[in-house]
């Protein structure tokens, strides 16, 4: 009796393998090139009005003002120091911050140039 179920289940395989051998149909061919360019450039401008540009235009600005301190001025750091322009060099600042306390900073580090001729906001 096992050897007819042996049998039989080696016959069903067999009669089986064609079935599976068989090629599968063809897959639906993708989307083409420019459909795919069509959906991806709007995302491409929405970053670049949204995160390129903006950003791009904060840095020319940081830029002049940066190439614009004077001596005189007042500045604020990055670090958070606010201190009176005393000397200006290429790449560097000395700034008095207190009486007898003199620094010298990197230029770049400077976030908000505050002039002598700006009013001074009111604290209200």
């Amino acid at each position: 009796m096992r050897d007819k179920l042996v049998m039989a289940g080696i016959s069903a395989a067999l009669m089986a393998a064609p079935a599976l051998a068989q090629a599968a149909p063809p897959a639906a061919a993708g989307p083409s090139l420019i459909t795919q360019l069509l959906f991806f450039l709007p995302l491409i401008l929405i970053f670049y009005f949204l995160l390129i540009r903006p950003q791009q235009q904060r840095a020319k600005k940081h830029a002049e003002m940066v190439a614009n301190i004077k001596r005189g001025d007042t500045i604020v750091t990055s670090g958070g120091l606010i201190g009176k322009v005393n000397k200006v060099n290429d790449a560097e600042l000395s700034v008095d911050l207190a009486e007898n306390v003199r620094v010298r900073i990197i230029k770049a580090m400077v976030i908000e140039v505050r002039n002598k001729a700006e009013p001074v906001p009111a604290n209200d």
